[in-house]
């Protein structure tokens, strides 16, 4: 399996992943039901869009943002052929100025190495299915 970064760039996977978020792909590993992944838009296929892969539908995947606001998903444009499945995501990788709580006027704080240290868990994360909301939908 090769390995490869992403950047998450809008907001449809709210609150699991943020714009600016970078994710560990991994090219050519096995999708299940209730993983992130990257794929290709159907209509767009030079746009890459990051989803939850909620389980098969005929011949492809019904994928949905975590963002219920968000509606550009298998809602729109329905199951997702797996020849347009390009990665799944392994890891979220938090950027260091967003694990640190922003000190007064919303600006990070001048985090110690301890307080640094002590953020990396939230910071890398790995990607879990979230099997509550998927028995939601």
């Amino acid at each position: 399996m090769r390995l490869g970064l992403a950047e998450v760039r809008n907001p449809s996977m709210l609150p699991t992943l943020r714009p600016g978020d970078r994710l560990l792909l991994g090219y050519g590993a096995a999708v299940r039901p209730g993983d992130v992944i990257v794929l290709r838009h159907p209509f767009q296929h030079d746009l890459l869009i990051v989803k939850r892969a909620v389980g098969r539908r005929g011949a492809g995947w019904w994928v949905v943002g975590d963002n219920p606001e968000v509606v550009n998903d298998s809602r729109e444009f329905g199951p997702v052929p797996d020849g347009l499945v390009v990665a799944r995501a392994l890891l979220r990788l938090r950027p260091p100025h967003r694990v640190v709580r922003p000190g007064r006027r919303g600006r990070p704080r001048q985090g110690s190495p301890v307080a640094v240290l002590a953020a990396l868990p939230s910071a890398v994360r790995p990607l879990r299915a979230r099997s509550r909301r998927l028995r939601a939908r």
